[in-house]
């Protein structure tokens, strides 16, 4: 589960990387006036190399040991779950565009499973270590 969770969300990270790097007003339609400044969309575009970044490093972790993988699964508790709330806030009220329903679901899952991951990988760990009384 851990290495799907993974895969998934290096894929969809690197497809929104991408698409704020490419398609910057067709990826904020609806966020971003249709006349948006150059210094606006640059600064999507400077946005979409972070998610790339982690998505490279998800997809390159996707194959550790669990006992390996704390930082990275703590790295995407906190980077899924503050986007998740922020989706929560514009969602309740009403400041959010249509879209952001479905990626509220979608990052509450990422956010969810990988709560889930590194509960499993901080067992993984636990067992790993043997004590002798």
């Amino acid at each position: 589960m851990t290495k799907l969770t993974l895969i998934l969300s290096s894929l969809y990270l690197a497809v929104v990387g991408l698409a704020l790097m490419f398609f910057p007003l067709h990826f904020g339609r609806g966020a971003l006036p249709a006349d948006a400044g150059p210094e606006l969309l640059a600064l999507l575009r400077l946005l979409g190399g972070p998610f790339l970044g982690i998505a490279v490093l998800n997809w390159l972790s996707r194959n550790a040991a669990p006992s390996n993988l704390r930082t990275v699964l703590f790295a995407n508790i906190v980077g899924f779950g503050a986007v998740a709330a922020n989706d929560v806030q514009g969602v309740a009220s009403g400041e959010a565009r249509d879209i952001a329903g479905p990626f509220l679901i979608v990052h509450l899952l990422f956010t969810f499973a990988f709560v889930a991951a590194t509960g499993r990988a901080l067992r993984a760990s636990a067992d790993a270590i043997t004590v002798d009384p």
